[in-house]
């Protein structure tokens, strides 16, 4: 089974909150456009909901 989905993206789950990133979506809001890979966000970059690390995301279901 494939990490990726059929459109290409991926999903990650903040553990802390739930907050979901979607590959697919991006977060412009933030500058990340949408099709932007987990990878290519800043290590620096926090949970827009809840402030915690990518340290504490997982990848998740779509």
């Amino acid at each position: 089974m494939s990490e990726e989905t059929e459109s290409g993206g991926r999903a990650w789950m903040c553990l802390v909150c739930g907050w979901v990133y979607y590959e697919s979506l991006g977060l412009p809001e933030e500058g990340i456009a949408p099709g932007t890979r987990w990878e290519d966000i800043p290590a620096d970059w926090k949970c827009p909901d809840c402030g915690t690390t990518k340290d504490d995301f997982v990848m998740t279901p779509l």
